[in-house]
């Protein structure tokens, strides 16, 4: 008689996946709900570029839709000037063909002239968020202001951050020749005052949101590159990239898929500083004439226009600048903040 044998063991689980980096960041993130709504604002925010970049939103900002100045919707038009009353001649036209020849073709082109005339648009006497002194929609202007403006301090510390992480995890990471190289260009570029690298890189590059891209990037990496350098110069010897080098991996892998990740909180920190430095050094550059082209405009120019506007009593522009400039410079920050908290190893238990 056969007889079956029935194993009752067990059978060993397969052991989970642990999470990724990025995965795990995500997660605590979305735990955040500061940095969420933060998020959704800076998105908010990109989105708008997108659209005005695609002249989908703020197309016309140019065109003078009000009367100079108007005031904003909730306070209303502005009362109207008392202007002297001018007489007019009543009575049946005077025939004066005889003292003056050309009076018989006046008639004729008048006709003529008919068929060029212009219709002029009836100007609106207030607007959501006010207008300008020609007379322009400040709520465009300010949507595409913040175009330029967020490309400009996005795009600058961008670049900034890129190179300075590239100088520094070279330099931390090899040391050497090419960290005394890297130090000496380093040196080179802090020796000189900050406000004159800026004006002399603008003399160089001239007028225009590239130009300010170029000038701000390769001005505003010192910090970040001394920052990465020291935090490269750390993790090199920990034990975790010392296990990656035994079990055969690169320099590259080394420096940019174990170590990089463990400091990149640090470069996130200095790329939220470095986007309101720079939208802050547009803002100058604007108002010294070393900014943004004449046809353009930025939360620097309209800076610029408001304080002369203000001196005046319209103080609407203004407002709206520095209204919009100061929720996104805060969302920015505060969802960079809890990035940070989301990337940084030390919370999250592996130091």
């Amino acid at each position: 008689m056969n007889t079956a044998v029935i194993n009752n063991s067990p059978t060993p689980a397969t052991p989970a996946r642990s999470q990724g980096v990025w995965a795990a960041a995500w997660k605590r993130l979305k735990a955040d709900r500061v940095g969420m709504v933060s998020l959704y604002i800076v998105a908010a925010f990109m989105a708008l570029v997108a659209l005005t970049l695609a002249n989908v939103v703020a197309a016309n900002w140019q065109d003078e839709v009000g009367v100079p100045n108007a005031p904003p919707h909730f306070i209303g038009p502005k009362p109207a000037e008392a202007v002297g009353a001018i007489a007019v001649p009543t009575g049946p036209n005077v025939d004066i063909s005889d003292i003056d020849p050309l009076a018989p073709k006046y008639k004729e082109w008048e006709e003529v002239a008919k068929k060029y005339k212009t219709v002029e648009t009836v100007k609106a006497e207030t607007l959501i968020l006010g207008g300008d002194r020609l007379g322009r929609d400040i709520l465009q202007k300010v949507i595409r202001g913040a175009e330029v403006s967020i490309v400009v301090g996005l795009l600058a510390a961008t670049l900034a951050t890129l190179i300075g992480t590239l100088l520094g995890a070279l330099s931390g990471f090899f040391g050497g020749k090419v960290g005394d190289l890297l130090e000496w260009v380093y040196n080179v570029f802090t020796a000189i005052p900050s406000i004159l690298l800026i004006f002399a890189f603008a003399v160089i590059f001239g007028r225009g949101v590239l130009s300010v891209v170029m000038i701000l990037g390769l001005t505003g990496w010192t910090g970040i590159y001394r920052l990465i350098r020291a935090e490269f110069m750390k993790h090199r010897q920990r034990e975790y990239v010392r296990a990656a080098e035994a079990i055969g991996a690169s320099t590259s892998s080394r420096m940019f898929k174990h170590i990089l990740p463990n400091v990149s909180h640090v470069a996130l920190v200095q790329l939220s500083l470095h986007v309101v430095s720079f939208i802050k050094y547009e803002v100058i550059l604007s108002y010294l004439g070393l900014g943004v082209s004449v046809d353009q405009v930025s939360w620097g120019t309209m800076l610029s226009e408001a304080q002369s506007e203000l001196i005046l009593g319209y103080w609407w522009q203004l407002a709206a600048v520095t209204t919009f400039m100061a929720l996104f410079v805060t969302a920015f920050a505060l969802f960079t903040d809890a990035l940070r908290d989301a990337l940084d190893p030390k919370l999250r238990g592996l130091e």
